[in-house]
């Protein structure tokens, strides 16, 4: 069986920080939370650096600067404005659905994380909840599909033991 978070180290320091667990235990909250069977999918997280992200950043969204997360999904996943989107069908145990690819820097995730006063473990965890919710077709650009995001990013995190970031 694959495993559920398939984790790409670019930076070392994410595997000093242990990105896997941290991954792997956001994930299965946010399954957990929105009634997604583990066995059946699968995703990839790659751990950067700013340098990494702001070159992914600038090739896929056209922005010159580094972010604290970027996320691919294997296919779009649109939903009426604050509807949750429907969820994707899990693939069978040894050939797990991909749901798509996340990116994480280590340099942005560690300053903001500074700079709001709370432990970067924490704002890690809802970052990759974060980018998973945009996996699964959950958005943020219309008013509606923010709140329903943000509500449901809430709810994963208490599962985590872990208070409202917003």
């Amino acid at each position: 069986m694959e495993p559920l978070v398939d984790i790409v180290i670019e930076d070392d320091r994410w595997e000093a920080f242990g990105l896997e667990a941290l991954a792997t235990d956001a994930v299965r909250a946010a399954f957990a939370e929105l009634g997604l069977a583990e066995a059946g999918f699968t995703l990839c997280l790659m751990g950067c650096d700013d340098a990494r992200i702001l070159e992914l950043n600038g090739d896929f969204r056209g922005k010159a600067k580094p972010t604290n997360v970027l996320s691919w999904p294997s296919e779009e996943r649109g939903a009426a404005e604050g509807e949750a989107p429907d969820l994707p069908e899990p693939g069978e145990v040894d050939d797990p659905e991909s749901l798509g690819d996340i990116a994480i820097s280590y340099d942005t995730c560690a300053a903001e994380a500074a700079e709001a006063g709370k432990p970067m473990a924490d704002h890690v965890s809802h970052l990759i909840v974060h980018g998973l919710l945009h996996l699964l077709g959950y958005d943020h650009i219309r008013a509606a599909d923010g709140d329903l995001m943000e509500a449901t990013e809430v709810r994963i995190l208490a599962r985590l033991g872990l208070s409202d970031p917003y």
